[in-house]
């Protein structure tokens, strides 16, 4: 009886629920019960209505590509005419084809491939609603309209790239609005809560990740994505509530390697969306603000992957909620931010279907040039073999963006540009060493990511200038002017751990990669304790440096034979090799019962993550120890930290955000006593500048150099500056993402395995001066960037500066990471830095 009611109670349950019983395909209005505009949809309702069109439509196929974080499905909408979903895979596979990337030649008429995606920034909540009225009307068999773009035309659709921020945001202005929208932009239901709704689950931009990949929704993205390489890429966002709509062509700076076409279309995609605002007379604005430059976005990247991307910007976002009042005093209501997102997406399929048949010829010459190495005023990206696990994470990140590679296999003379210096000159390859040729499907994203030195047409850029991934991953690296020979991609194994005598004394692994950081913190995970060498040492003929590891068999006697096995299986799963020795007797340096041989107590770690701090910040350092590291760490709420016995921890991190509510004097103060108790304090970017000049720590800010003498004459030109040059005169005194060779002190703890330079990408002028009590473990001497752009009042004013120091503090240490190592999640070298920080002392 109980189970019989249950079917009965489910049954009533789902005849209830609009559409549900339905054997027709039905409007979101219809589905979800009220108007797309009314409410705010969470994301599960949002699947649903996906599924049921996917279910109710011939045209429309489901395709999922994993979930979130927090479990949340992805997943994207095929729309195509059934003629063509009869020859979808053969369309798809015909379009990679046409790109290189499969061999053989396309065997069915041209189709241009559109892609729309949706809510990648949580809480610019409008994309879905639009999405699945834009989904709706491709959908639609008794659309003729839409029906006669799909006869030329395949759409994928994802209506919401990142729904674990979406429903942050959605569940929280749900819970927050009254029965009746309050636009007045006071109201709390206009300012959420700290961290938001923009970022995924772990607080990152992931319309700033597709070129790095570090994010689970990435990740599996791009896996989709570059099995179709569609040729229209559309990304749909909001801006400021008081801004109209934006939409191509897009400003300045343009990237050198976009081509005259994905101009020209991206100008008839614009022009066709203007019919339609001049009609309603809805305001917008073109070739402004948003520019074309940094590859991690999802206009530039399918641009350089050979689509036309696309930025369109809605005024709204976060703080408009279901209505606010502009400054102008009218109110925008999510029906007309809906409305407006509508029009451009399907204005785009129109264009597409209109031009099909060039945007297809356009893309198969776009890969055409690309594997001939057109335009590239380079041959060949040349890694040096010098660093496995730093060479092996730059070859994933390369399989994991479509970029071919391979290793040379024979000694070879070349010239080219040396990363390390920008100069250009002779170099040798040598067997080993990965090489990723400029000529290939993908070369144009090659040469964007190599890029030692992008040239911008414009100095006002929206985002950093400088990311060539020969300095994320800080390896020795060369730009080669002509062809290198490459054999098979496969890199070599790791070597097992030799074998041993029964109980080797202690094994020894290395310490230059993150992938040795990755192994210590899953030791310490697993109980077992560890060691490192202060100075270089030599034992059984092989030298070891500052830094490497020691897992001795004192300290594990109480793992017994397990300590050897559980070891054995750490190193094996992080692609380690452990050097088992019978003896703690060093032919060079110190014995591993020296005072110089320190002993890695496993640190208990808390980071401060809430109001005030930087959710980007806070997320970079969550990320790195639950993701990357894979270390435990302890999040401490700001409004909580007062109340904090810090006697429990051993490493406090401050992340980049603002610290004057958080940091009082008293409390500064016990911070200082626990530090000078042996506690550890890592504090980065706007923490570290908090600390400058309070008392009791070392750092300052660097005095502004004197101008130089100058007549009333020079000064009276700099007062009648032109009002409309203010732009100009600003970007002098600023750094947008530049990279820079930090001389490293490679003694000092902080910079072991390092070497004795890391590069830096430095996002600000901010200048301290030399630590006169402390390390001095990372300057700058010279304000010129390697790569990047900085202003010429920024390159003076950042000379001979601190980038990296320590401060010892009674038993305890001080940190100061002035530029940020863990940068998006991407910037590599610096893990290892970071890993210094906590665990070497």
């Amino acid at each position: 009886m109980v189970r019989r009611l249950c079917v009965f109670v489910l049954l009533l349950a789902a005849f209830a629920l609009p559409g549900r019983a339905q054997d027709r395909l039905l409007s979101p209005a219809e589905f979800l019960g009220y108007a797309l505009g009314e409410r705010f949809t969470p994301h599960h309702r949002v699947v649903d209505y996906v599924e049921h069109v996917a279910a109710h439509a011939p045209a429309v196929r489901l395709e999922p590509y994993g979930e979130t974080n927090e479990g949340r499905p992805l997943l994207t909408a095929v729309v195509a005419s059934a003629e063509n979903m009869a020859r979808l895979e053969q369309i798809r596979t015909d379009n990679l084809r046409r790109a290189g990337l499969l061999e053989g030649a396309p065997e069915g008429p041209p189709v241009a491939l559109v892609w729309l995606s949706y809510n990648v920034h949580g809480n610019e909540s409008v994309s879905t609603e639009a999405a699945m009225a834009t989904l709706y009307d491709l959908a639609n068999p008794e659309d003729a309209r839409t029906q006669g773009w799909l006869a030329n035309t395949v759409v994928v659709l994802d209506p919401c790239i990142n729904p674990d921020g979406r429903d942050r945001y959605v569940h929280w202005y749900n819970r927050t609005v009254g029965e009746q929208p309050n636009p007045n932009p006071d109201a709390r239901e206009h300012h959420e809560p700290w961290p938001g709704g923009r970022t995924n689950h772990y607080y990152f931009d992931l319309n700033r990740d597709w070129a790095w990949g570090t994010q689970l929704e990435t990740r599996q993205r791009l896996a989709l994505y570059n099995r179709w390489l569609p040729h229209v890429h559309v990304d749909f966002h909001e801006q400021g509530v008081d801004a109209p709509y934006f939409f191509a062509p897009a400003a300045e700076p343009f990237h050198e390697a976009i081509t005259p076409w994905q101009r020209e279309l991206q100008t008839l995609i614009g022009q066709n969306h203007t019919r339609y605002f001049d009609r309603e007379g809805w305001l917008y604005f073109t070739r402004q603000v948003f520019d074309l430059f940094y590859p991690g976005y999802g206009d530039t990247w399918p641009t350089f992957n050979g689509a036309v991307g696309m930025t369109y910007e809605q005024g709204g976002s976060g703080r408009a909620g279901l209505a606010i009042r502009t400054a102008e005093g009218d109110t925008l209501t999510l029906a007309e931010r809906i409305a407006h997102h509508h029009t451009t997406g399907l204005s785009t399929v129109e264009t597409a279907a209109a031009n099909h048949a060039r945007i297809v010829d356009e893309f198969a010459a776009y890969h055409a040039a690309a594997q001939a190495a057109d335009g590239s005023p380079y041959r060949a990206f040349v890694v040096k073999g010098t660093n496995a696990d730093r060479r092996a994470a730059l070859a994933h990140h390369l399989e994991q963006q479509g970029i071919r590679y391979g290793l040379a296999t024979t000694r070879q003379s070349a010239r080219g540009l040396a990363y390390a210096t920008g100069e250009a000159g002779a170099f040798t390859v040598e067997p080993g060493d990965l090489v990723v040729p400029a000529a290939q499907p993908k070369g144009v994203l090659a040469r964007v990511l190599f890029d030692p030195a992008p040239v911008l047409s414009d100095s006002l850029s929206y985002d950093v200038t400088a990311w060539a991934l020969p300095y994320v991953y800080g390896v020795e690296a060369y730009a080669a002017t002509e062809a290198v020979t490459a054999g098979s991609p496969a890199l070599p194994t790791p070597d097992a751990t030799p074998a041993a005598p029964a109980r080797p004394y202690a094994y020894v692994a290395g310490w230059d990669g993150f992938a040795d950081a990755q192994l210590l913190a899953a030791a310490l995970r697993e109980g077992i304790t560890a060691r490192y060498a202060e100075y270089p040492f030599e034992i059984d003929g092989q030298t070891f440096g500052a830094g490497t590891l020691l897992f001795t068999r004192t300290g594990n006697a109480a793992l017994g034979a397990a300590f050897d096995a559980r070891l054995r299986a750490l190193a094996a799963e992080h692609g380690q090799t452990l050097r088992p020795v019978a003896t703690g007797f060093v032919t060079r340096g110190a014995d591993f019962g020296s005072s110089d041989v320190h002993f890695i107590d496993a640190p208990k770690v808390a980071v401060l993550a809430g109001e005030s701090i930087s959710s980007y910040a806070a997320g970079e350092v969550w990320h790195y120890f639950d993701q990357q590291l894979r270390y435990p760490v302890t999040l401490l709420y700001p409004d909580d930290f007062g109340g904090i016995d810090l006697d429990d921890y051993d490493v406090l991190v401050l992340p980049s955000g603002s610290y004057g509510r958080i940091l009082s004097e008293e409390r500064l103060g016990e911070v200082r006593a626990w530090v000078r108790g042996g506690g550890r304090l890592v504090a980065l970017e706007r923490a570290a500048a908090y600390l400058a000049g309070k008392d009791g720590f070392a750092l300052k800010e660097k005095d502004a150099d004197e101008e130089e003498g100058s007549d009333e004459d020079d000064a009276d030109e700099d007062r009648l500056r032109r009002y409309a040059d203010r732009d100009r005169a600003a970007i002098s005194g600023a750094v947008t993402g530049a990279v820079y060779r930090v001389r490293l002190d490679e003694t000092h703890p902080l910079a072991f395995g390092l070497g004795s330079h890391y590069y830096t990408l430095r996002r600000t002028d901010d200048a301290f001066a030399f630590l006169d009590d402390g390390w001095n473990v990372g300057v700058l001497r010279d304000g010129t960037p390697l790569s990047g752009f900085a202003g010429a009042e920024a390159q003076q004013q950042i000379d001979d500066t601190l980038v990296f120091g320590v401060q010892p503090m009674g038993r305890g240490a001080v940190v100061y990471l002035l530029d940020d190592p863990l940068f998006r999640g991407f910037w590599y070298a610096g893990r290892l830095l970071f890993a210094n920080a906590v665990f070497m002392r």
